[in-house]
């Protein structure tokens, strides 16, 4: 063997030794919740997501629905520190599937992660003013239960208050 050739072998296996050694590294760590965000499955799973989660900020993927001029229900009520929480129009959830175009506000209850924002910020635009809002792909949502605003709702509501994922901000899920 020439001495180029060792050389080259040498390099060669060097590479393959750093390789393994930063995949070894990287490893270690856990998975960032932005990377493997959790799905409306298991977010709804177990139970209670406030009494599970309480109110550590998580990421949720799942299809987005909004009901908004088909939404049969109030507003919330005139106090404008709990109406965006406690308020059932317009209906916003996160589905584990995509929803048929014709999907029922019943349906939506049914089967979804019901979504609140201050203000109703962080949500996608409409494209159409009436009809379930869907998207061509799943979202990943930021967010968090039992937001404190939830001690403020109506009684009868207070489960329903803590129990609904207050978004922060969504993006794209092109994984």
């Amino acid at each position: 063997m020439s001495r180029e050739q060792r050389i080259g072998t040498a390099l060669v296996a060097g590479l393959g030794a750093f390789v393994f050694f930063m995949l070894l590294v990287g490893g270690l760590g856990g998975t960032r919740p932005e990377i493997d965000p959790l799905t409306v499955e298991e977010v709804r799973a177990a139970g209670s997501p406030s009494a599970r989660w309480g109110s550590a900020e998580l990421h949720v993927v799942g299809w987005y629905a909004e009901l908004d001029g088909d939404c049969r229900g109030d507003d919330g009520g005139v106090d404008a520190a709990v109406n965006w929480l406690q308020r059932e129009c317009p209906l916003r959830v996160l589905l584990q599937e995509q929803p048929d175009l014709d999907v029922t506000q019943d349906e939506l209850l049914r089967d979804g992660l019901l979504l609140a924002a201050p203000q109703g910020r962080a949500f996608p635009s409409r494209a159409l003013p009436g009809g379930p809002n869907l998207r061509g792909q799943p979202l990943v949502f930021v967010g968090h239960f039992d937001d404190p605003a939830a001690d403020l709702c109506v009684p009868e509501r207070a489960d329903r208050c803590a129990d609904t994922f207050v978004v922060s901000d969504y993006d794209g899920f092109m994984r």
